[in-house]
């Protein structure tokens, strides 16, 4: 496998040398395109606001642990209203014991939290994979346009041949009528090939967030396994969507844990000190209440039953996710082998169609062969070309799609140059439930999105 990907890459060499036009310096390599398109990625960022909300479902929880102290002020008056009394109260409330099940509550929502990380990854892989998908389409169908520029010019030099070879008697008006007939179909067949280009820059734009600047070529090929049996393992281990699935398991886990434990009596302290603000004299209690549910018209069972489903729901999807994962690697295992394959089938028809070609555009001067047949393989080398050009980008798309389903497609793993979103940061920061969020902390926070000029 690996001998076969080195020779796609062998060809890929030989293609940028006899089809790619020097590039300028600010033209963009695919490592550029994809840190761009992880820069500049709107959907990335929605769902990064998204993980802070799930970060908050934990700070939550952690409240929920903690006393409620309220300030109260209250007046009252009898039913005449010749009288009122005032009062000033600070009031506690702590649940002291409960089960463990706000406990558990806390655990689950962490392992939401590790799921959602998961499905940003994910979501990460496909932001990258569709920009190594455009850059390559780009790509193709610039070399595509070329091809076929070539193809006309080198038709309309044969019509004039022919036009000559007639006007001299050597061909027939059905020869220059051929010619003619090719070149039309070339110059159509061109302009399709141009407006496929301009379309193919615009999926650029939408998937990288700007224009291309012009294309450097894809460069090397990544690593890949070398077998699919390692590829399938690698993914059924390290893809992200089967990881946030583990973690959502484990939260509803938790979470069925936790609504078995409501059955539990749980024992609430309340303290209050009031003041009676006309005498200044003052009191104070303290309590302790004891609850035992008994009988909670069937809602209790209903939470656990429901708990209980969610967690077998979650875990079938997980067993169907790993599936997917191995059909998305054995796809894109297969994808590349075809493209390698092709990769070299194209080489070696391109040279035979090359061979062709000038041994019937030889004998053609000869007048052993007709215009048509001078055309046909001409046509026949061009087919090849184009072939072999498909292959190449198909080859670099499946690749890319093998690391995205083995879950390797990622800033970190390719070594992107672009600063990577620390999922870590805002969590950090709330997990302990704190008061209040000073504004100088939150401009902290978003300092990940300032480097990267999405903020």
């Amino acid at each position: 496998m690996q001998k076969t990907i080195r020779t796609g890459l062998l060809a890929l060499t030989m293609a940028f040398g006899s089809a790619l036009v020097p590039a300028a310096v600010s033209a963009d390599s695919l490592a550029d395109v994809m840190a761009d398109a992880y820069r500049n990625s709107d959907i990335l960022d929605q769902n990064r606001y998204l993980l802070r909300l799930q970060d908050e479902s934990v700070a939550q929880q952690v409240a929920g642990l903690r006393p409620v102290i309220n300030f109260v002020a209250q007046s009252s008056w009898d039913e005449d209203f010749d009288s009122q009394a005032d009062s000033l109260a600070l009031v506690m409330n702590m649940s002291l014991y409960e089960g463990g099940a706000r406990l558990l509550a806390r655990d689950a929502a962490q392992e939401m939290v590790l799921s959602t990380r998961q499905s940003l990854v994910a979501l990460e892989q496909s932001v990258l994979l569709d920009a190594a998908t455009a850059y390559m389409q780009v790509w193709r169908d610039i070399q595509v346009v070329q091809v076929r520029e070539s193809n006309v010019r080198v038709i309309t030099q044969q019509l004039r041949a022919a036009e000559d070879r007639f006007e001299v008697g050597e061909d027939t008006r059905t020869d220059v009528a051929q010619a003619q007939a090719a070149l039309s179909s070339a110059r159509r067949d061109l302009v399709s090939a141009q407006g496929q280009l301009m379309i193919s820059r615009e999926l650029f734009s939408l998937a990288v967030g700007r224009d291309s600047n012009g294309l450097t070529g894809p460069g090397a090929l990544p690593s890949l396994p070398p077998s699919i049996d390692e590829a399938d393992a690698i993914g059924r281990q390290n893809h992200p969507s089967i990881s946030a699935l583990r973690h959502e398991a484990r939260a509803n886990e938790l979470s069925l844990e936790a609504a078995r434990r409501a059955y539990r009596p749980s024992l609430d302290l309340g303290v209050s000190s009031s003041v009676d603000p006309s005498d200044g004299e003052g009191s104070g209690s303290i309590t302790l209440t004891l609850t035992q549910p008994i009988y909670s018209g069937g809602r209790l069972g209903s939470n656990e039953r429901i708990a209980l489903a969610t967690l077998h729901a979650v875990e079938s999807e997980l067993n169907q996710q790993a599936r997917l994962v191995s059909q998305s690697v054995g796809n894109a295992y297969a994808n590349v082998r075809i493209a390698s394959a092709s990769i070299q089938a194209s080489q070696q028809q391109i040279r035979a169609n090359q061979l062709a070609f000038e041994g019937v555009r030889e004998e053609a001067s000869l007048g052993a062969r007709t215009t048509l047949d001078v055309l046909d393989a001409e046509q026949d080398l061009l087919d090849a070309r184009i072939g072999l050009i498909d292959a190449q980008a198909s080859l670099y798309t499946a690749s890319y799609g093998l690391l995205a389903s083995m879950g390797l497609l990622t800033v970190e793993n390719l070594g992107l140059n672009v600063p990577e979103y620390d999922v870590t940061q805002y969590y950090d920061h709330v997990d302990g439930a704190p008061a209040r969020l000073p504004t100088v902390r939150g401009d902290r926070l978003d300092a990940v999105l300032e480097r990267m000029g999405r903020n």
